[in-house]
């Protein structure tokens, strides 16, 4: 499913990356802390947190990451903002809590489920 669709059926505002909403979407991860997004999430991931600051960039990049979604009205601090639009990372944020946000993910079918050889560090 494309970013674009996932905005638009979801409703979600678009801080950063309004270029990039055509990336493909595979699965979702949610985490709050960095060294579990880095050691669990995959490529091409959604990436759902309340973290605001400049760190998630980073890692959203390293991970190449589809997007980062902030959840609870949350809002992207403006080094992060800034470093986002340079790295071309979409940040996007909803007004829903995480539980919420994340089941309305799954019923359009994208769920955490990893696959044997798609595993990776």
């Amino acid at each position: 499913m494309k970013l674009s669709e996932i905005v638009e059926k979801l409703r979600l505002g678009v801080r950063t990356g309004t270029g990039k909403l055509d990336r493909e979407v595979n699965r979702g991860y949610a985490s709050d802390l960095m060294s579990d997004v880095i050691a669990h999430s995959m490529k091409n991931d959604i990436w759902v947190t309340l973290q605001v600051h400049l760190n998630i960039v980073a890692v959203a990049s390293m991970k190449e990451l589809s997007c980062i979604v902030l959840i609870n009205g949350k809002e992207p601090e403006k080094e992060t903002r800034e470093k986002a639009e340079a790295e071309g990372i979409p940040i996007l944020v909803s007004d829903l809590p995480a539980f919420e946000l994340i089941g309305r993910l799954y019923q359009l079918g994208i769920s955490g489920k990893r696959h044997g050889s798609e595993e990776s560090a």
